[in-house]
């Protein structure tokens, strides 16, 4: 216990163990108020770098550059359909036989005429052979007939004489008539034996060349029908019979025949010039034209059929490929049959007097100037500075910079 001589010894000991804890208190303000300002200043900082898309990445619509043909930029309207044959045929025979050759196969080119297949003949050869025996034979037949004519006339003629001057009787006149009379009437049986003869030849001849079978027009063949040793038959009306022998086509009829909408017929017209792409050469445009307007609908699709024409065939093209026909104002000149590389006008921006646009690259996007040329349809030519599939983006926010972080809006 403190005695009561000393008061202040204990009182001052009081007073220092307050200040200790002021100075505590205060230190702690202090290091609290700093805490609370760096927080709140990496706060603004971030913030900051996110509205300014450094941090996070503004949302941005990209789009990327492509390769067009100027034919889109005339093109009134785009149709499909196939690839066919104007001139097809099944070729067949006119008689009834069994096939013995077959000279084609899928893909086969034949020239008109050529024979592509022939059917068991032996009795058709030998019939034509017996009627060009029996044609010889009226000829010579017609010979002794024509050179009895001639003896028969000069007896005539010598009696007609005599008898003029009464040399001799007329029984002997009137039997020399006679004979040359049946001269002249052998020579004309002769004659018209000959004709029966020739008829009768020509029409074995053509019961040998129905037995060939023949190509109707230059083509190729599609596809073979019938094999050696089946029976081929008019019309397959025999049992297991073939009704023919191969199918054939010309190749250089083919056409597009495309169905147009009813309601957009009024933009397609006779010779308009057209642009065809095949879905089998999809790197290959074919320049063509109208060639007809099938003057019927179809009720149930409610379309027109349009036979387009190739302005060049090319043996690529086959029949029943399937194909896109686009419409156009105006035929295409010579420069506007290579596509061209184009970009959408809202990805450009004006800086420091150049052309510019943001190209994303992985996460971030880079500034490059380009150089532009005209408009084909509703985007710009690209003369220099993208390259094919490269990806812009479109209207982009005037904060946003070279290097910046960005994030894909989708959709």
């Amino acid at each position: 216990m403190s005695s009561p001589e000393n008061p202040l010894n204990l009182q001052s000991l009081r007073l220092e163990r307050g200040e200790a804890e002021l100075r505590y208190l205060r230190t702690r303000r202090r290091r609290a108020v700093l805490i609370t300002a760096v927080v709140l200043v990496a706060a603004a900082v971030a913030l900051w770098l996110a509205f300014s898309g450094s941090l996070f990445g503004q949302t941005v619509q990209v789009a990327p550059v492509i390769k067009i043909y100027p034919s889109q930029a005339v093109t009134l309207l785009n149709a499909s359909g196939y690839v066919v044959a104007q001139r097809k045929a099944s070729v067949s025979s006119k008689s009834t036989g069994r096939l013995v050759f077959l000279g084609v196969e899928e893909g086969s080119r034949v020239k008109k005429g050529a024979i592509i297949a022939r059917l068991e003949n032996d009795d058709l050869m030998a019939a034509r052979d017996r009627a060009a025996a029996n044609l010889n034979a009226a000829k010579a037949a017609l010979a002794q007939a024509e050179a009895e004519l001639t003896d028969a006339r000069l007896q005539y003629e010598r009696l007609k004489t005599l008898l003029a001057q009464n040399l001799i009787s007329r029984q002997e006149f009137d039997a020399a008539t006679a004979r040359y009379q049946k001269a002249v009437a052998a020579v004309a049986n002769g004659r018209a034996n000959i004709s029966s003869a020739a008829a009768a030849l020509e029409e074995a001849s053509t019961a040998v060349e129905y037995s060939l079978i023949r190509a109707p027009f230059d083509g190729v063949v599609l596809t073979k029908n019938a094999e050696v040793g089946e029976v081929v038959a008019p019309f397959g009306a025999a049992v297991n019979a073939r009704a023919a022998v191969a199918t054939m086509a010309d190749m250089q009829s083919l056409m597009v025949e495309a169905d147009v909408a009813e309601a957009n017929i009024n933009q397609v017209s006779l010779g308009q010039p057209c642009e065809i792409l095949l879905d089998a050469l999809p790197g290959v445009r074919f320049p063509g034209k109208v060639h007809m307007i099938v003057p019927t609908a179809d009720r149930s699709k409610a379309t027109i059929m349009v036979k387009v024409a190739f302005a060049a065939m090319d043996p690529r093209v086959l029949p029943e490929m399937s194909a896109k026909v686009a419409f156009l104002s105006r035929p295409l000149r010579a420069d506007e049959e290579q596509p061209r590389l184009v970009v959408n006008p809202r990805a450009l921006v004006q800086k420091n007097g150049a052309t510019q646009v943001f190209v994303v690259r992985g996460e971030r996007v880079e500034a490059l100037t380009v150089q532009v040329g005209p408009r084909l349809g509703d985007m710009l030519e690209v003369l220099a500075g993208l390259q094919d599939g490269e990806r812009v983006v479109l209207n982009p926010p005037k904060n946003l910079q070279s290097g910046d972080r960005v994030k894909i809006k989708e959709g």
